[in-house]
């Protein structure tokens, strides 16, 4: 009742209009890093500006309220421009994941309707050339610059259940979905993460995609709290070190895997200023011990959180503990008091390690033209997640990985997430990747793949006695792989399949 209540009382009706026109539109809103001429900056001006001139072309050009409008490009401000102005048309924005082949970004262009796509030059080419386009990066009658009708626009008001975006899952396990997210729902995420603070002093980096709702949920509260935003393309761990100097950014986000990969820059980090960072907020995948202590020592006076979200759900999951007792480490934290959560486990709910369920504003419509699918809410309305975690005596919630990464040796279960922390603990290991390889007697048995810290050495069945010693002896890597690198998903995560693939190659070369 009390998330409703924040609903009603909103002074804001159609996400793609949330900037505060009784604040300064001359501020900086973008420092763009992106385009073809970087640095660029724009004002609050030029952002409300450009999504009006959006707005307005788009309707002139006939555009019907609910059609879809996708975006496939890189970070840059043109990006943001037209995805806030596609939804003050009425229209409906649907960011791209533009690192899927060409195959899916098509099946997803006619999944969703899309009835034109902006695009940057690099994507170009991965349009469907039977689909409008407008290049972000040409000139000419084709351009973003001709494309704009610039004037002044009346935002269109949707009903509070319209959709305003699609986001479409990563397709991990399948086909990609399509998350239908209505405008009330992601006005309240942003509204409920400013509250009363004011953040207009912050600059936040951004090196996540845009299609992510990492990246996309913070660019919309940068707005909201009158921020300016730092905008990378893509992730590049020294153009990260760098831009956090050179801009004097206060509020990293990201996901782990990027803060794990810029921590190697030893030799940059050494050299480099970062103690404009008062935050660090990490999401989207699980953030090991090791990791956590290491970004304390990287910025020993930014206030460092491990947080959660889904794109069905939303971010506003977990918060601080009702009687401020700090959140240890490895937690995300307890239950926000605006979103119910529950763990649920095959006979019961509410256990203490389950499947988490949740209930709030940001829930989902549903998925866009997937009648195949079974609709992941329970009857009586929560979401079920398909993420397991535990929750403590004092009411903390940790992450114990998702339900289906989990896989069974032995008849014992096994989270790969688990196994990883665990080997993060060893003095030398940077970071670990476990994942699953065929086995004639035990179904299937755990494997690592590590990254050492630079600088130092382990040998293998270091490792494995190391794994012998601080778990049980199911959850031991049987064979472990010194690596460089490990192969990363689109949205930066683990790459999971990728290292099945290669862990499978590894092993029938070890048996041959």
């Amino acid at each position: 009742m009390a998330a409703m209540a924040a609903m009603e009382a909103t002074r804001f009706t159609n996400l793609g209009d949330l900037i505060p026109r009784d604040r300064d539109l001359g501020k900086v809103a973008i420092v763009d890093l992106g385009g073809e001429e970087a640095p660029r900056d724009f004002t609050y001006s030029d952002l409300d500006n450009t999504a009006n001139a959006v707005a307005r072309s788009l309707i002139a050009r006939g555009f019907g309220q609910g059609e879809r409008i996708a975006i496939l490009s890189a970070n840059r401000f043109e990006n943001l421009a037209a995805y806030f102005g596609i939804m003050r048309a009425g229209l409906v924005a649907v960011p791209v994941n533009f690192k899927f082949p060409r195959r899916i970004i098509h099946d997803i262009l006619q999944d969703c309707g899309a009835k034109l796509v902006f695009c940057d030059a690099t994507r170009r080419p991965d349009c469907p050339t039977d689909l409008q386009s407008v290049d972000f990066s040409a000139t000419g009658p084709e351009s973003f610059e001709n494309f704009l009708n610039p004037g002044a626009h009346q935002t269109v008001t949707p009903r509070p259940d319209d959709p305003a975006m699609f986001l479409y899952t990563s397709g991990s396990s399948g086909r990609p979905k399509g998350a239908i997210l209505s405008h009330h729902s992601h006005i309240w995420v942003a509204e409920t993460r400013l509250g009363k603070q004011d953040l207009s002093g912050h600059r936040y980096l951004i090196a996540a995609p845009l299609f992510h709702m990492n990246a996309l949920a913070l660019a919309k509260l940068a707005v909201m709290g009158h921020s300016t935003m730092v905008i990378l393309p893509q992730f590049n761990a020294r153009e990260y070190i760098d831009a956090i100097a050179r801009y004097k950014a206060t509020w990293l986000t990201a996901v782990p895997p990027m803060l794990a990969m810029m921590l190697r820059e030893e030799d940059l980090l050494k050299e480099t200023d970062l103690s404009s960072v008062k935050f660090v907020r990490m999401g989207s995948a699980p953030v090991s011990q090791s990791l956590m202590q290491n970004l304390k020592r990287l910025f020993p006076t930014a206030a460092i959180t491990n947080a959660y979200g889904t794109t069905e759900a939303g971010p506003v999951v977990f918060g601080p503990h009702p009687d401020s007792t700090p959140t240890p480490e490895t937690s995300l934290g307890c239950a926000h008091p605006l979103s119910s959560l529950r763990l649920a486990d095959d006979e019961n709910r509410d256990v203490g390690q389950g499947v988490l369920e949740m209930k709030c504003p940001a829930l989902m419509n549903g998925y866009h033209n997937r009648p195949d699918l079974r609709p992941p809410f329970t009857e009586d309305g929560f979401y079920i997640t398909g993420d397991v975690f535990r929750r403590d005596e004092n009411g903390f919630y940790y992450f114990v990985g998702r339900a289906d990464d989990m896989f069974v040796s032995g008849g014992e279960n096994i989270y790969p997430s688990d196994v990883e922390r665990m080997l993060e603990r060893h003095h030398a290991v940077g970071q670990a990747a476990v994942v699953p390889v065929d086995d004639d007697i035990k179904g299937t048995k755990p494997v690592a793949f590590i990254i050492l810290k630079s600088g130092a050495q382990a040998s293998d069945e270091e490792i494995k006695n190391f794994a012998l010693e601080n778990a049980p002896a199911y959850q031991h890597p049987r064979a472990v792989w010194f690596v460089k690198n490990v192969p990363l998903a689109s949205t930066n995560k683990i790459d999971r399949g990728a290292l099945k693939a290669e862990a499978a190659q590894r092993m029938n070369a070890s048996q041959a």
